[in-house]
């Protein structure tokens, strides 16, 4: 849902400086403006000295501008990280047993989670996905299930089978998990 509102709210703004940076440079290049356009002509400008010192008396108006202008900055600065940030754990802090650990790969837990899981009777599609933290990572797995199969049978089958065979294997005292099942979905064909 999240990451849905984001794609919306990227394009809507994309659209809309489109829209806008397009109309002043057209307006710039010679093109007569728009009806809704601000301004009437290619040589006025954008802030004239009257409305630029208008406010200038005001003692509240410049910090009061400069404090918006802020926080919009660091309101687009968390976003950017927002964007960046890693969706998936890259590496899962494992305990060797002798007081010591070592790091694992989180793609290599991913892929044999999923080839695991993909190996169950019934399944024809298995992905993994790791979340969390290091030292407490949680998996989401989605489950392309045939149309015969019990969605019961296959989760069962994975809980006991792939989710236990990792959580073993990577010393994990737990390994909470999502799973999303589907079926597939065959197209009719034509028979001649």
């Amino acid at each position: 849902m999240l990451g849905s509102v984001n794609r919306v709210l990227t394009g809507l703004a994309g659209l809309l400086l489109l829209v806008l940076g397009g109309s002043v440079l057209a307006v710039g290049l010679g093109a007569p403006p728009p009806s809704w356009w601000l301004y009437h002509g290619r040589h006025d400008v954008l802030l004239t000295t009257a409305r630029r010192t208008h406010w200038r008396d005001a003692g509240w108006w410049w910090p009061t501008v400069l404090a918006a202008l802020a926080v919009v900055v660091l309101l687009a600065l968390w976003w950017l990280t927002a964007q960046l940030r890693r969706h998936r754990l890259t590496e899962v802090v494992v305990d060797t047993g002798d007081g010591g650990s070592a790091l694992l790969r989180g793609r290599a837990l991913e892929t044999v989670l999923a080839t695991d899981a993909a190996q169950q009777e019934g399944v024809a599609h298995a992905q993994a996905v790791l979340k969390g933290t290091r030292t407490a990572p949680r998996v989401r797995v989605w489950l392309q299930l045939e149309p015969d199969v019990s969605p019961g049978a296959a989760l069962d089958e994975l809980t006991s089978r792939a989710l236990t065979h990792a959580r073993e294997s990577a010393a994990l005292r737990k390994l909470p998990a999502e799973v999303r099942l589907t079926s597939v979905r065959h197209r009719a064909e034509r028979v001649t």
